[in-house]
């Protein structure tokens, strides 16, 4: 298992990297809506981000998975069902993507007509993300998270026709259930910003990894619940919904020459 351990960190680094990177080349890491990406462009984006985010928290579940496919397979079988569980986990999270597209755009169309539209829409993400943290929904999904083992013996039981990708779409969507208000306050915070994308993936990590989860989930609920109250006030709390417009510098350097 430390060769697959190994696989979900090695390729949660990458992501990271390439996230990071193409943060640092669009240089709109701030800009409101869906930073001019076409939706297969931003669909990409968002799976290697899921992958950076995602990954060190679920490898405990796939890790337990993949102790159960070794057992019935060895060699390229294994790795191909392996492939077949993460293809169906970012299968789920990608579905979500496509959400997350559509209030990315009417958000950017909103921030564009109306500037101060963004201190209500961030209050609204913070305030949904807050709920959400108490809600039964958040609540049954982080328990499935923290304890799939009886899940995955559920799942022994699918037929073995596409199983290990069904299997992996079906935790996946378990854990867009506990993660998606999470996500969604880097709608006020910057899709593209990466150290809120950092501090979201070491909450998720958390809550599902610590012994202390399920408190430490209604403390951040708390703290979603009191941003929501400050955000219409104060607008370093949303720099993902303000337009920042081009530098003072080059404007000057015109008007000099």
């Amino acid at each position: 298992m430390t060769i697959a351990w190994s696989v979900m960190v090695v390729l949660a680094l990458l992501a990271w990297l390439l996230t990071a990177a193409q943060a640092g080349d669009m240089d709109m890491d701030m800009e409101p809506g869906t930073m001019g990406l076409g939706l297969p462009l931003f669909l990409l984006l968002w799976v290697t981000m899921m992958v950076a985010m995602m990954f060190p928290s679920v490898a405990p579940v796939a890790i337990t998975w993949v102790r159960a496919i070794g057992r019935q397979s060895s060699g390229a079988a294994r790795t191909a069902r392996i492939a077949q569980f993460v293809a169906g986990y970012l299968i789920a999270w990608t579905a979500f993507g496509l959400c997350v597209y559509g209030i990315l755009t009417v958000t950017g169309d909103l921030v564009d007509g109306h500037p101060e539209a963004g201190r209500w829409i961030g209050a609204g993400a913070f305030l949904l993300a807050g709920l959400h943290q108490f809600s039964p929904l958040k609540n049954m999904c982080l328990r499935h998270c923290r304890s799939p083992i009886g899940q995955l013996v559920r799942y022994a039981g699918y037929r073995p026709r596409a199983r290990d990708l069904r299997v992996g779409a079906h935790h996946g969507l378990y854990c867009v259930g506990c993660c998606w208000g999470l996500m969604i306050v880097l709608i006020p915070l910057g899709a593209m910003n990466i150290a809120a994308m950092a501090g979201v993936a070491v909450v998720i990590f958390v809550e599902k990894l610590w012994r202390l989860g399920p408190v430490f989930s209604a403390a951040i609920g708390v703290l979603f619940l009191v941003l929501a109250a400050l955000a219409p006030f104060q607008s370093w709390l949303l720099p993902g919904l303000e337009h920042h417009g081009p530098s003072m510098e080059p404007m000057t350097m015109t008007l000099r020459g």
